[in-house]
C-alpha cells in the first residue's frame, strides 16, 4: 500500500529540522569537497558551495512540499460500465527513480523530496566533486525515515563510478522505471547512450531574450542583467535579440552594454552595427548560438521582426525559456504561441523558470521533452495513472 499523506509529512517534517539541527554537519562535510575543486570548472564552483542560505532554501522546499496536495491516490476518471462493474483511473507512484546529478548538493534534497512525496523510492547518484556533501544529506533522509519506522531503502545514495554507474545504466540492476539525469549536455548524451530505461531530460538552457521595437527598454535592461544574476543556472539569459527599428537604437544600446560591462560580462555580438561600441567582440561564429553559456558570457544581436526572433530562437535554444519584452499585447501573444519553448514570458525574466516561482516547492528537474511533462517538475508530476476495475464475474462475448 502506499504510504499515507500523514506519514510522509511527518517525515518531511522531521527532516527540515534536522537540516537545521545538523547545520555544522553538512557544512564541514561541503568545506571537504570545496577543498578539492581544484580540477572542477569555476562555474560549477556556485552550484557546489553549501551556504547557510542555501540550507534555509532547502528547508523551505521541504516545507512548501508538506504544504502541497498529495497526488497519489487521485481520481482521474470513474465510469459505471452498463454491466455493472465499476471503473477507477487513479492516480498512483512512479516507481523506482534515479536521479543522476552533477556538483549540487541540494539536489540531493530538493529533488528527492519531490520524489518521495509522490511515494516513489529514490536513487540518487551525485557527482564524485560533491560526494561529502551528498552522503551527509542522505545520511539525514536516513535519519528521519528511521524516525517514522519507514524503510531506508526509499531513499538510497549510490556511491559508485564511473565504471559501475555504467555498468547500472546498462544493466538497470536496481529495475529504475524512470532516470531524470540533471545536467549538461555530456551527461544527458552519456546517459542516454548507455541505457534502454526511459529519460525525463532536464535540458540545457540556452534561454532567450528578444527587446520588440515599442518596448520600455529600462525594463528590457533590467530582464536582461536579472537574467544573469547567477551565472551557473539553467534559467540565466545567455542571448539577447533587439529589434533594429528600436527608437534611439544606438544611444539605448550603448547604455545596456555599459550596465552589463558594469557587471563584469563578456560580450559577444553578432552584426556590424555594434563595431561602433568599445567593450565588445565578434562572435567567433553563428555556432556559439547553440551554447549554453553557465558563465559571464553575454551575446547581443539585432533582429528586423519578431517572426525573426521567433524563428532564431526555435532555431537555436535549448527550449527551456524566453522572453519578449513589448508593450503590444498582441506581439506577446504571437511570441508566447510560437515560441518552442517550455516557459515563455511576457515582460518577465527568465529567472523565474523554477518549481519554487511556480508554487509548487521543490523541483525535480525542469524538462525540456514533451513526453511525459515539459517546465518545472514538481511532485504532480512524478506520477502515473492506472486503472482499478471492480467486478462480479462479468465477461466479455
Amino acid at each position: 500500500m502506499p504510504l499515507s499523506t500523514e506519514i510522509k509529512n511527518q517525515c518531511l517534517k522531521t527532516l527540515t529540522t534536522l537540516l537545521d539541527k545538523k547545520r555544522d554537519q553538512i557544512l564541514s562535510a561541503n568545506k571537504k569537497d570545496m577543498e578539492q575543486t581544484s580540477d572542477i570548472d569555476p562555474t560549477l564552483v556556485d552550484r557546489l558551495l553549501v551556504t547557510d542560505s542555501k540550507i534555509d532554501g532547502m528547508i523551505r522546499s521541504v516545507l512548501e512540499v508538506i504544504d502541497i496536495d498529495d497526488p497519489v491516490n487521485k481520481i482521474l476518471y470513474e465510469f459505471d460500465h452498463p454491466n455493472g462493474m465499476h471503473v477507477v483511473n487513479r492516480v498512483v507512484p512512479f516507481g523506482n527513480i534515479l536521479i543522476i546529478y552533477e556538483s549540487r548538493p541540494d539536489v540531493t534534497i530538493e529533488a528527492a523530496v519531490s520524489a518521495f512525496k509522490a511515494g516513489n523510492r529514490i536513487l540518487l547518484k551525485g557527482g564524485k566533486e560533491a560526494r561529502f556533501s551528498n552522503l551527509a544529506l542522505v545520511q539525514l533522509w536516513k535519519e528521519a525515515l528511521k524516525a517514522h519506522d519507514l524503510n531506508e531503502d526509499l531513499i538510497t545514495y549510490l556511491d559508485i563510478d564511473r565504471e559501475k554507474t555504467q555498468k547500472l545504466l546498462r544493466e538497470n540492476s536496481h529495475q529504475a522505471d524512470l532516470i531524470i539525469p540533471r545536467g549538461g549536455d555530456g551527461l544527458i548524451n552519456y546517459i542516454k547512450n548507455n541505457t534502454d530505461v526511459p529519460l525525463l531530460v532536464s535540458g540545457r538552457g540556452n534561454n532567450f531574450v528578444y527587446v520588440h521595437e515599442d518596448a520600455d527598454f529600462d525594463m528590457a535592461a533590467e530582464i536582461i542583467k536579472n537574467g544573469k544574476s547567477r551565472l551557473s543556472v539553467c534559467n540565466a539569459t545567455d542571448k539577447v535579440l533587439i529589434h533594429s527599428n528600436t527608437k534611439n537604437l544606438k544611444d539605448k544600446t550603448e547604455q545596456l552594454i555599459s550596465s552589463l560591462l558594469e557587471l563584469g560580462l563578456t560580450i559577444y555580438t553578432d552584426g556590424d552595427f555594434f563595431n561602433q561600441f568599445a567593450g565588445v567582440s565578434p562572435i567567433p561564429g553563428n555556432e556559439m548560438y547553440y551554447e549554453e553559456f553557465l558563465s559571464e558570457k553575454i551575446l547581443l544581436s539585432l533582429t528586423t521582426s519578431v517572426d525573426e526572433a521567433i524563428h532564431k530562437i526555435n532555431t537555436y535554444s535549448g527550449g527551456h525559456s524566453a522572453s519578449i519584452v513589448t508593450n503590444s499585447s498582441e506581439t506577446a501573444e504571437q511570441f508566447q504561441n510560437e515560441v518552442d519553448c517550455a516557459a515563455v514570458y511576457h515582460n518577465a525574466s527568465t529567472r523565474f523558470t523554477d518549481g519554487g516561482q511556480f508554487g509548487f516547492g521543490a523541483e525535480i528537474a525542469i524538462s525540456t521533452q514533451k513526453l511525459h511533462f515539459r517546465g518545472p517538475i514538481g511532485l504532480a508530476q512524478l506520477v502515473t495513472n492506472k486503472w482499478f476495475i471492480s467486478g462480479n464475474g462479468q465477461i466479455r462475448a
